[in-house]
């Protein structure tokens, strides 16, 4: 499992980011928009200007129009001096004329008041008047004598909508349209990349590809989701390669395996075949022979499945040892006693030689000496005649080396590499004795590594070692 991932910095989270950025994004609409508004407003858009000023220019450019020509026709005036914009300007004359460019005629209440200022007399109140604004006046005069007023009512009350409705104009509102999808851009769109590169990345993994991987820049959140999900994809690509290599050493386990039976189980039953045949008939030597034959055969079966056994027994951690402290000198010598008459029937001598300082050890002696056994079995193969083999243990700061030395022709390089596997096997013209079943060196290399030591072996012609290598405490 990977190490636990150090917590996100607030300035690193993708979170975060997202919400500053959001908020920056807001605080610039904002000072956009007040910008704007203080333009707008500098400019008009949202007040007619001084209403004073304009009802005074109104009515004096109409009393020198007035002053010029008595019978001005004031409707004309109005139409030719008002804008059509604006606001609402009405002229209310002492002879009862009332002019307006306005669609909407002046209110009963305004109007009547302002009569009353005309005659000379205050506004008075009435009960079916409705409350309203300040309202302008300006008096129009000719030759000092006041003839009409100049009215400006209050506007009607405008809502929040209108003045917005006038500020966001068509290019406004483009413009507002633009900068927010610019700026949506450039909070979420690397977001929207790296989860797409990301989604990306399982898609082709759930499709078989078990070496994608996605990218994992940064140190926020999706970094670290990239992260794991690199890490779960290489955890599981070495799990499959691993169940693939097992599987092959299993198939392969089990091919040999039957190899291996099927050539003693096959002499058995030829023999056996022979004898259970009426129509032959055999001396009592060559029965003999064959019963023998057969005998070998069974034991051979024998060893091959204990072989077996004991290795699977090694490779599922469920072989017992049993370390203590043991005299190496004293384990070398019992196993070249054991093959004294196999070595002199093969005219091989066997020696021990022990470093003093090696005396004593810590090891399972029983475990140790099927190991070595093993190894010396395989130098028998294949030593020749007039060979030697030396049994010897030294000892260095930490460890102790056990050697299992031949004089025999040597292996290939390319054997090398594979004597520890199971049924591997080198060429049988190399070899002086038998074919041994295989399991041999697996077994001690088992052994030696469940003593947590090492197992090695070098070769060149006329001489072979196999070296063991044991911690000692």
């Amino acid at each position: 499992m990977a190490a636990t991932a150090p917590p996100v910095r607030w300035y690193s989270s993708f979170y975060w980011r997202i919400g500053i950025s959001f908020v920056v994004f807001v605080v610039v609409v904002l000072v956009g928009q007040s910008l704007m508004v203080g333009y707008a407003r500098s400019n008009g858009a949202f007040a007619p200007g001084n209403p004073n000023a304009t009802a005074a220019a109104v009515a004096a450019e109409l009393g020198g129009a007035l002053t010029r020509e008595p019978a001005l026709d004031i409707a004309g005036f109005v139409t030719r001096a008002l804008p059509d914009t604006g606001p609402s300007t009405y002229i209310v004359m002492s002879d009862g004329r009332v002019a307006s460019r306005s669609a909407r005629p002046l209110r009963g209440d305004i109007e009547r008041q302002a009569r009353a200022m005309l005659a000379g007399h205050a506004p008075v109140a009435s009960s079916g008047d409705r409350p309203t604004g300040p309202v302008v006046n300006a008096p129009i005069q000719v030759s000092g004598r006041l003839v009409g007023l100049v009215v400006l009512p209050p506007p009607p009350p405008r809502g929040l909508l209108a003045n917005v409705g006038e500020l966001l104009s068509l290019p406004a509102t483009l413009a507002l349209v633009a900068v927010t999808g610019i700026a949506a851009l450039v909070i979420f769109a690397p977001a929207r990349t790296r989860l797409r590169e990301l989604e990306q990345a399982a898609g082709r993994f759930g499709a078989g590809d078990l070496g994608t991987r996605a990218p994992a820049q940064g140190r926020d959140e999706i970094a670290r989701v990239a992260a794991a999900f690199n890490h779960m994809a290489s955890d599981l690509e070495e799990r499959t390669t691993a169940l693939q290599q097992s599987d092959r050493l299993r198939r392969q386990m089990l091919a040999d395996i039957s190899h291996e039976l099927r050539t003693p189980l096959t002499t058995m039953r030829g023999y056996l075949d022979t004898l259970d045949m009426p129509e032959i008939v055999l001396d009592e030597d060559k029965r003999r022979r064959y019963v023998d034959t057969a005998r070998r055969e069974t034991i051979r079966l024998e060893r091959i499945v204990a072989d077996l056994l004991e290795l699977a027994r090694f490779e599922n951690d469920v072989a017992s040892i049993d370390p203590r402290v043991i005299a190496i000198e004293r384990v070398l010598a019992g196993v070249a006693r054991r093959f004294e008459h196999d070595a002199a029937t093969a005219k091989v001598s066997i020696r021990t030689r022990v470093d003093p300082a090696v005396d004593q050890i810590v090891a399972d002696p029983n475990r140790l000496d099927q190991a070595l056994t093993n190894l010396v079995v395989n130098a028998l193969r294949h030593t020749p005649p007039g060979g030697a083999i030396e049994l010897e243990a030294a000892a260095t700061a930490k460890e102790c080396e056990l050697r299992v030395i031949d004089s025999g022709t040597g292996l290939a390089p390319e054997h090398v590499a594979h004597v520890f596997e199971r049924f591997y096997k080198v060429d049988s013209s190399r070899t002086s004795g038998p074919a041994g079943s295989g399991l041999g060196l697996s077994i001690a290399k088992a052994i030696v590594e469940r003593h947590g030591g090492t197992i090695a072996v070098t070769s060149r012609p006329g001489r072979t070692a196999f070296v063991i290598t044991l911690p000692q405490s």
